[in-house]
């Protein structure tokens, strides 16, 4: 698959403030099976100073700075990214004591993994909900995955929120909907409760549900598994993450993957404008 993406994101404010500096995750990731051909970014005002870095996380980030004052902050992304055809199910699980949960981590994984394992407090009925997948799946780890992405799926409903943090994960469970990243957050805490690795996807998706489609950023789960890496988990749709999902950036926590970071100097209310466009070029 070969994909064309334009991500426009505009701020307005009701007066010119002073931005500070800001990081801005728009680039997708390259990785074994995708290949980013093109990035270009247009930011508006134009930086005094643009450097692109890698965060603590390895995620490729543009930080800026600016000067003056403004009522307008706009950036405007395209990329081109070819996605390599391969099959998600293709790796194994070593050593064999990892195929069956609970598993531990060597202790070399588990201190790079400790932030994707460090859990907030769910509640009784979220962690019977995971106890009575995990005896369902007879405690096989791969089975266990795809039937709890796929369950979460059809029983919960997948609505809109533009804005706001994930709600915790009981607020999600209790009311049995939420955004992909209330789903993606939900499913996370699950998992490092059992005592699996996971952390916080954010990217672009490419599904057509209608004949005028309506993307947006959409999130979902990577966990690490010992002799396959991270293995991602959609549970917004129920699949395992293959050739429609295009990674931007990926972090123990989502505060490190929203598309827009930084602060402002100023009196003024924001008003958030957005617009996705992703285009399908090629299909091998």
């Amino acid at each position: 698959m070969r994909y064309k993406i334009i991500h426009k994101t505009q701020y307005g404010f009701s007066k010119p403030v002073f931005l500070e500096p800001h990081l801005l995750r728009f680039c997708p990731q390259a990785t074994p099976f995708h290949t980013v051909e093109e990035f270009h970014l247009e930011i508006s005002p134009k930086p005094s100073g643009h450097r692109q870095q890698r965060d603590a996380e390895n995620n490729l980030i543009d930080s800026c700075w600016f000067d003056g004052v403004h009522d307008i902050f706009s950036i405007r992304a395209e990329s081109i990214i070819d996605v390599a055809a391969h099959n998600p199910f293709d790796f194994i699980l070593y050593p064999g004591t990892a195929l069956q949960l609970p598993f531990s981590y060597s202790l070399e994984q588990e201190k790079v993994l400790q932030p994707a394992l460090q859990g907030a407090d769910i509640g009784d009925e979220l962690c019977q909900y995971g106890q009575s997948l995990l005896k369902k799946s007879q405690a096989n780890t791969t089975v266990f995955l795809t039937q709890l992405t796929q369950q979460i799926q059809q029983d919960f409903t997948a609505i809109y929120r533009e804005v706001g943090e994930p709600f915790s994960p009981d607020h999600t469970f209790a009311g049995r909907e939420g955004s992909c990243r209330d789903l993606t957050w939900m499913m996370i805490q699950l998992l490092r409760s059992l005592g699996l690795a996971a952390r916080f996807v954010s990217g672009y998706n490419y599904i057509i549900t209608d004949e005028e489609p309506n993307f947006e950023l959409h999130a979902w789960v990577e966990v690490f598994l010992p002799g396959a890496g991270w293995v991602g988990y959609d549970p917004t749709h129920g699949v395992v993450v293959g050739t429609a999902h295009i990674p931007v950036a990926a972090s123990s926590t989502y505060e490190n993957t929203m598309p827009v970071s930084g602060n402002l100097r100023g009196d003024a209310s924001a008003k958030l404008s957005t617009d996705l466009k992703i285009e399908l070029l090629n299909e091998y």
